[in-house]
């Protein structure tokens, strides 16, 4: 696949156009979208309109972005003015919003062209993209497994070459997992560091928006341009975008790495055995390589699945049938209502919806969401605490290789236990990027996982390049 980086150069040139780079990706849409079920809307019209801007503009002699000309895919969480937005819920069903999210606008300021709205886990919430009220993505690389989740749309649609680039939402490792199954880079960055204006909330302090790309320097350029602060949001951090691609290749020699046990344990064989083929491979570049225990990782599965849920069932109060989306007409308000909501969610969403209102009811609150927080922040701790003995974690991203479909839909535990690995980061607010490195058996990617302390982009990045190169790609 060329890249991002290349396609804006040639963009911005004059050597190819925008227009010819959208077809390319519309015609790879149109070959495999019907298969896959990647994209829920098309917009046409409007990348077309946004390509001629960018080939006017070149024309012209006028500056385009650095992401020139390139086809990029947004999650259907992240808002877009006038696009249809549901998250991938029937309760959404029709809403087109009046505003865009910031990480939109920036892209678009940038020069990349928005081919449409990529499938999604409804609401974000699952990790094999099989939760979707309007049909289950595929994995381009095996359509008879699951891309991940719950960004597996967006995954897919770089995975398949159907745009260059995308951008999901990671509240328990929903760009990291579903980057692992499908062999890409995909970048979870530190809390606050990329503004959540205008991503549907899931879980409030927990999401993040990051990018998804084919390798690590497109995936640097595209968090450049969606970081930095945005008074809009109220956690956005008060800083500028950092200097991301620059620093790709500054390697690991001097470094500090610990290999966290808990990041392993219990992944397959094969998983195992890529995370220590790169831990040589970061040892050989000149890194310092140092075991670590951090046994509080192991709670971190239980917190999570009492804090996203408390924090989802006050999210989603707002999808009641009155003000916008499904409206399911009865014969009072409460009815209407229920029959709204009942008709609306699927059952994934009404079983956190549900779990979150229990752990936040009188008389429970303290057993668990009171306790959740303490293992939180017992979490933050101890990442702070080996971040003072090494520079960057490594670990496995997740269990195993992506896996068929139903082989975990019908066990909750099962499907949760995929995110494992990767929930950790989202409780410490911090940053992890997931790097393909090596294939299974079923010649299936894996993903190694390298976790850093917040606003430590820069580090993992080149990290992440050390193996990318290795790899060969």
């Amino acid at each position: 696949m060329t890249s991002a980086i290349s396609i804006a150069r040639e963009v911005a040139s004059g050597a190819t156009s925008a227009e010819a780079q959208l077809e390319k990706s519309l015609e790879a849409i149109a070959a495999r979208n019907d298969e896959l079920n990647v994209f829920l809307y098309l917009d046409e019209e409007g990348a077309r309109a946004q390509a001629r801007a960018v080939d006017e503009k070149v024309r012209a002699g006028e500056p385009v972005g650095p992401l020139a000309g390139v086809p990029i895919a947004l999650k259907d969480n992240l808002c877009q003015r006038g696009v249809p937005t549901t998250c991938s819920s029937r309760i959404l069903e029709g809403w087109r919003p009046p505003y865009s999210a910031t990480v939109v606008e920036r892209v678009l300021a940038a020069g990349a062209v928005a081919v449409g709205k990529t499938n999604l886990d409804e609401f974000a919430m699952g990790s094999s993209t099989e939760t979707s009220a309007f049909g289950p993505t595929r994995n381009p690389l095996d359509p008879s497994r699951v891309p991940g989740g719950s960004s597996g749309g967006s995954a897919a649609a770089v995975a398949a070459q159907m745009t260059t680039i995308s951008l999901g939402s990671d509240t328990g490792g929903s760009i990291r997992q579903p980057a692992a199954l499908c062999g890409l880079v995909g970048m979870k960055p530190t809390y606050g560091l990329v503004s959540r204006y205008g991503l549907i909330a899931f879980s409030s302090s927990l999401d993040q928006i990051g990018p998804f790309a084919a390798n690590v320097a497109d995936a640097a350029l595209l968090l450049e341009v969606i970081a930095g602060h945005d008074p809009k949001d109220s956690t956005s951090l008060p800083e500028p975008s950092p200097s991301l691609l620059a620093h790709v290749n500054d390697g690991v020699a001097g470094k500090r790495v610990g290999v966290v046990r808990e990041l392993i344990e219990g992944a397959d064989d094969e998983v195992v055995a890529a995370v220590n083929a790169a831990v040589a491979v970061l040892r050989d570049a000149g890194a310092e390589i140092v075991e670590l225990s951090i046994p509080e990782t192991r709670l971190g599965l239980s917190a999570y699945y009492l804090l996203a849920p408390a924090e989802a069932s006050s999210n989603l109060a707002r999808f009641d049938g009155v003000r916008y989306g499904l409206r399911v007409d009865a014969e009072d308000v409460t009815a209407m209502n229920e029959a709204t909501r009942t008709l609306g969610f699927g059952a994934e969403v009404k079983r956190r919806i549900m779990l979150g209102t229990y752990a936040l009811s009188a008389g429970y609150y303290d057993a668990y969401y009171g306790q959740a927080l303490k293992v939180r922040t017992q979490m933050i701790h101890a990442f702070r605490e080996a971040y003072q003995k090494v520079d960057f974690l490594i670990g496995a991203t997740t269990p195993s290789v992506a896996f068929k479909f139903g082989e975990k839909s019908d066990n909750p535990m099962a499907m949760y236990l995929s995110d494992v690995f990767t929930i950790p980061t989202n409780l410490a607010g911090e940053a992890a990027v997931s790097v393909p490195f090596g294939h299974g058996a079923s010649g299936l990617p894996i993903g190694v996982q390298l976790l850093g302390p917040g606003r430590s982009e820069a580090m993992l990045f080149a990290g992440a390049r050390v193996l990318e190169v290795a790899e060969g790609r």
